[in-house]
């Protein structure tokens, strides 16, 4: 079955009930500043990318940040305000829940133990975690499919969060278990259980796969097994801080240590007005969207990963061998491990990922050539209404995000 919620939907069909605020960026929210490093200039137009942020927030979001690189400059800008209570403006150097961002590093964790030898790309789970998926799935599903969404094995989001399951044909469905599990701390192998035990959503290795937060928690407890460590700490000490990366980590509790916007869920108009839902134990998706980042730190990893400076470039090639997967919002994408491909139209390849969680959303793409990224941060989610359908109806925010990503991935 697919999980309509689209918590983690790979290039976010986004759907929210829209929430206006009227605040407007101050003169030090957009800066233009050197780059790391230097090369030919695919450019950009500092202007346009501060009105893109303005029309999304006057669209209906109320908060928005990005940062753009573009060879040898880099943007930073923001529009709109991080409460809407207290109408304090949104900054660009925020911290955020970057949802299944959290993906690729994961991904790139995997593949530093394939370097070692400590895990077979190809083997099956069921030699490293039988008890875990037990029998001939276990012998049939292999690292690669847990990776790529290719294995079958359903989402237990649904099971997890049951006033939602269902959603939107469902008449009973509710935000109750939001609100019930915003301090729960949940067990790895129960939320496992609850995907392996439920309907399969395909042989494994069939294609299209079908996206899954399950195959990601297998993921993190075969690396604490391999590795003899946490699967935060592991990726802390081999994945961001070889990045270099000096805002990026997972939450050792609900709360964000450090400067951040309020994260407003209004799950398709069920919440009117949206909720804040910054505070949230992220032990529920930990493995596979748990962890809080900033916009250029999201830059900075990608350029680093794409670059060969994480993992090498053979692993690199591996987790750019897509297949076509079904992402949580029905659409049909090129999902590598734990890279999502994405072409845009007279600009290019992009390679990266997105993610929400309850009240964030982030998108993060860097064009195959290295020389053009893009990092864009928001504070409200599914702010599309409903039809009589279940479908969810256009929103301004839908085009204004739209020109967003044209200015940020082609610019001039």
């Amino acid at each position: 079955m697919r999980f309509p919620l689209v918590i983690f939907a790979s290039v976010a069909a986004l759907g929210l009930g829209a929430c206006s605020a009227a605040a407007t960026p101050t003169p030090d929210e957009a800066q233009v500043v050197p780059p790391e490093s230097s090369g030919p200039s695919t450019g950009f137009d500092p202007a346009k990318l501060q009105s893109a942020l303005d029309g999304v927030h006057h669209a209906g979001m109320p908060g928005v940040y990005a940062e753009v690189r573009a060879a040898d400059q880099v943007w930073r800008g923001a529009s709109g305000v991080a409460d809407i209570t207290t109408g304090s403006p949104i900054r660009h150097d925020m911290l955020q829940r970057v949802g299944s961002i959290t993906k690729t590093f994961v991904a790139a964790a995997i593949m530093q133990q394939v370097e070692q030898g400590r895990i077979g790309l190809d083997a099956p789970i069921g030699d490293y975690l039988p008890q875990r998926v037990p029998g001939e799935r276990g012998k049939q599903i292999t690292v690669r499919m847990l990776l790529n969404h290719t294995s079958g094995l359903a989402e237990y989001l649904p099971y997890a969060f049951p006033s939602l399951a269902g959603f939107p044909s469902s008449a009973d469905i509710s935000p109750k278990s939001l609100d019930d599990h915003r301090f729960t701390q949940f067990n790895p192998v129960e939320l496992i259980d609850m995907g392996v035990k439920a309907p399969a959503t395909g042989e494994p290795g069939s294609t299209p796969g079908v996206y899954s937060n399950t195959n990601y928690f297998l993921l993190g407890q075969l690396l604490e097994q391999v590795t003899g460590t946490t699967t935060a700490k592991y990726i802390t000490e081999n994945v961001i801080e070889r990045a270099g990366l000096q805002h990026t980590a997972f939450p050792d509790g609900p709360d964000i240590n450090g400067p951040h916007s309020q994260m407003y869920e209004a799950m398709y108009g069920l919440i009117d007005p949206p909720r804040d839902y910054s505070v949230y134990n992220m032990s529920w998706v930990e493995p596979g969207a748990g962890l809080i980042s900033t916009v250029e730190d999201l830059n900075r990893f990608y350029g680093k990963l794409l670059g060969g400076e994480v993992v090498n470039q053979s692993s690199l090639a591996q987790m750019q061998r897509t297949v076509p997967v079904i992402a949580q919002d029905g659409r049909t994408i090129d999902y590598g491990l734990g890279l999502h491909k994405t072409q845009v139209p007279g600009c290019g390849t992009f390679w990266g990922h997105d993610g929400t969680v309850f009240g964030a959303l982030t998108f993060s793409w860097t064009r195959a050539d290295g020389k053009r990224q893009m990092s864009v941060a928001m504070n409200l989610v599914r702010w599309n209404k409903l039809d009589p359908a279940g479908s969810p109806q256009p929103h301004p925010i839908d085009d204004a995000l739209s020109t967003l990503q044209q200015q940020t991935m082609c610019g001039n």
